[in-house]
């Protein structure tokens, strides 16, 4: 694949090559972050593709806007793992030119075939194998598949998420699976690291699960502590008062004046200093104890007026606080396009947001389009030997 890089360009990873057997979110995801960085990214896809390419609609030349999101940067070879000759051209693609590796087919799938970790390592002491599962390596669910609301389900994000009395809810971002893909990044960064000074690979393992349970970790810990479920939190957090959301008259806004110290500058901004002297709400113990009544008050205070109002006279008292803004706020939001959080995908129409850190000033940007399905059947097959 030519080089399109600038001076300008952060490709930290250039020359690092990576194969992703990957489909929908968590493996995509991670390959995404690689391959913004600027290593080669070639996904091996299956006879009918990702399973993301169909996620629609809204689709957006030619695949689901979601698969185009986590897949630009990246060369598309189409592999029939039915197929003796299409697995061993896999496996020597990745034993002459891959670093790393990551997968997050079906369980069981990659052994059966013989592409596993420890099969390739065996061939290639170097490679970094990393397996993005679902419920882990090891236990009685080692073998079932996972998907982000499942794992949302069964590793206590739900219960903890809407509020008392209704129905659990999904969070509407794919926490889990693009968690998983950060930790499984993590580790891959972790394991080149060491490979400087080995030269040595290793078999990584990361799962929807495991991700799910880092994620209410501090939700877990009151639960250790205490022996008593925090319950569905709504918009606020167990033990903070007042931290949470209130409607105005026109939406919504968050204040989070979760310490005495801010407490001391919220009472005054809406019209209660009283309730400075009121031994119900003297510290935070205090307000967590008492905050049926607290909450109460400040939901009909802040029904009284618009969100802005809010927003400026919180903010001119030192009181962190947001608007609950939507997508399309947000994205059009002046602190989004200062920071050039959106960026135009070369040779396309499509806009995407970037990674959310920078170099030295210098946000990594796409170079590719995301690839068709086997556009680059060339890399692996030779004289046509093309889709299956």
């Amino acid at each position: 694949m030519p080089s399109t890089s600038s001076p300008r360009d952060v490709r930290p990873f250039e020359g690092l090559v990576v194969v992703e057997l990957g489909h929908s979110v968590a493996a995509p995801f991670a390959a995404h972050i690689l391959s913004e960085l600027g290593a080669r990214v070639i996904k091996i896809e299956k006879q009918d593709g990702d399973d993301a390419r169909k996620w629609g609609p809204p689709f957006w030349e030619g695949a689901s806007a979601f698969f185009q999101a986590l897949n630009r940067n990246k060369s598309s070879v189409v592999c029939n793992f039915h197929d003796p000759a299409h697995v061993e051209a896999v496996q020597t693609l990745i034993q002459n030119e891959a670093d790393v590796v990551l997968q997050n087919l079906r369980p069981g799938q990659v052994e059966k075939i013989g592409i596993d970790g420890p099969s390739l390592c065996a061939r290639k002491p170097s490679l970094i194998y990393c397996n993005l599962g679902a419920f882990g390596s090891e236990g009685p669910l080692k073998d079932r598949p996972g998907y982000d609301p499942l794992m949302q389900a069964f590793g206590g994000i739900m219960s903890t998420t809407g509020e008392e009395g209704r129905p659990s809810v999904r969070v509407g971002a794919s926490i889990v699976d693009m968690g998983t893909g950060m930790w499984s990044i993590i580790g891959i960064l972790t394991a080149l690291y060491e490979r400087q000074q080995t030269g040595r690979g290793r078999v990584l393992d990361v799962s929807l699960f495991e991700t799910a349970t880092s994620w209410v970790s501090l939700l877990a810990a009151q639960y250790l502590a205490s022996g008593q479920l925090a319950g569905k939190q709504g918009s606020g957090a167990p033990g903070i008062v007042p931290y949470k959301a209130y409607a105005t008259r026109d939406g919504e806004i968050v204040v989070a004046a979760g310490s005495d110290g801010l407490f001391k500058r919220l009472a005054p901004a809406v019209g209660h200093p009283e309730w400075l002297d009121d031994p119900r709400y003297a510290d935070n113990p205090s307000r967590v104890a008492h905050q049926a009544e607290l909450y109460g008050q400040l939901d009909a205070i802040m029904y009284t007026q618009d969100t802005a109002t809010w927003v400026s006279r919180l903010e001119a008292a030192g009181i962190p606080c947001s608007a609950v803004q939507n997508m399309a706020q947000m994205v059009a939001h002046p602190q989004t396009q200062a920071l050039g959080l959106i960026q135009d995908v070369p040779g396309t129409g499509m806009r995407f947001f970037g990674l959310p850190l920078r170099f030295d000033g210098e946000r990594p940007r796409s170079h590719l389009p995301p690839p068709k399905l086997g556009e680059h059947q060339h890399l692996i097959f030779k004289d046509g030997d093309t889709l299956p």
